[in-house]
């Protein structure tokens, strides 16, 4: 149970910290068109969704290898979603 606990939580921490990085542009830019930073906001909101569920979905063989499989899937995605909040 320990494990499924810190996934979450470096699931929450990880995509806080992009969002929090997209509204330090946003202050920092203010000719910067909010639309495109809104967009990246809602895809992280949207990828938390989608892995905490994929989280309580009973994985194939251990749960350590589901665990695993759910960061290495978080940490792709949230480099690509750090690559388009350095392109705003």
């Amino acid at each position: 149970m320990s494990s499924r606990k810190h996934l979450k939580k470096e699931i929450n921490d990880t995509l806080g910290a992009l969002i929090e990085e997209v509204y330090v542009k946003e202050l920092s830019s203010p000719e910067l068109d909010t639309k495109k930073s809104e967009k990246i906001i809602d895809e992280a909101i949207s990828l938390f969704d989608d892995l905490i569920q994929e989280m309580h979905a009973s994985g194939e063989g251990s749960a350590k290898k589901h665990y695993s499989k759910i960061r290495v899937s978080l940490q792709e995605k949230a480099t690509a979603l750090s690559a388009k909040i350095d392109k705003l």
